[in-house]
């Protein structure tokens, strides 16, 4: 059910002309170089340390590892993170 409920939602998002991050609650990432890291639809701060953030998705995990990780702002959905980002991995 799951399978064709999350079809029917890229259906429409193709008809629509609509971004699939938002229809299929997929995270977006933008990264400015390796300093700069902005992560939105994101489930909440998993684990935290100045060389590794782990954040819950909807489906699975984001790590992002460097050196010098900092939490710059955060809010329900949204995460700014600053540093030396050397690997970003998703995880299901």
């Amino acid at each position: 059910m799951r399978r064709i409920n999350r079809k029917l939602r890229k259906m429409a998002a193709d008809l629509l002309d609509l971004p699939q991050d938002v229809v299929l609650d997929l995270p977006r990432l933008t990264m400015i170089g390796d300093r700069q890291l902005y992560i939105e639809n994101h489930r909440g701060v998993l684990h935290f340390s100045s060389d590794k953030l782990r954040l819950a998705l909807s489906k699975g995990e984001l790590e992002v590892t460097g050196s010098d990780l900092v939490i710059r702002t955060i809010w329900t959905e949204e995460v700014f993170v600053e540093g030396i980002i050397k690997n970003i991995e998703v995880r299901e």
